[in-house]
């Protein structure tokens, strides 16, 4: 990855709706070589995807919940178990593995809080090898962002044993 490539990833995350000849002129190249890098760096895995960001408040999920969860054990299927169920659970929006007391940090997003109370007690205590769950509510937001810092240059390359 290059100087120019650095340069269409901050301009598709600042302005993800731009279209191709508009994101060249910005970076500096004509159109379909801005198209080949853009192209080599899906198929690179550098960009995932699109997507479209909602509004949590405006969907009524205005609760954000940090819940630290400790497991019985920490054998394969247990670990295995948990993360397919969570991968399966809209209300959970970001999972961890962790070190430290807890297994696992989730961020679940809900309407109340008698919505998460109702969660917790129907499915989060019932995920595989649960053993507790520390809660902890968000009284603010300070900073959200699905923006990725891009470094000024490639990582160093890391060294040969």
């Amino acid at each position: 990855m290059d100087a120019l490539d650095r340069r269409i990833l901050a301009t598709l995350q600042a302005n993800p709706d731009l279209a191709i000849t508009d994101i060249a002129e910005i970076v500096g190249l004509s159109a379909t070589p801005c198209w080949r890098r853009l192209k080599r760096l899906e198929r690179d895995g550098v960009i995932l995807g699109k997507v479209v960001l909602l509004d949590a408040k405006a969907l009524g999920l205005t609760v954000n919940v940090f819940a630290e969860i400790r497991l019985k054990q920490q054998d394969e299927e247990t670990l295995v178990a948990l993360e397919e169920a969570v991968r399966g659970l809209p209300q959970i929006v970001e999972c961890f593995s962790v070190s430290g007391d807890a297994d696992y940090l989730m961020r679940i997003l809900v309407g109340s809080i008698d919505a998460y109370e109702s969660f917790l007690k129907r499915v989060l205590l019932h995920l595989p090898g649960v053993a507790a769950v520390n809660s902890r509510f968000a009284l603010g937001c300070v900073k959200l962002t699905n923006a990725l810092p891009i470094p000024d240059r490639d990582p160093e390359p890391l060294p040969r044993r």
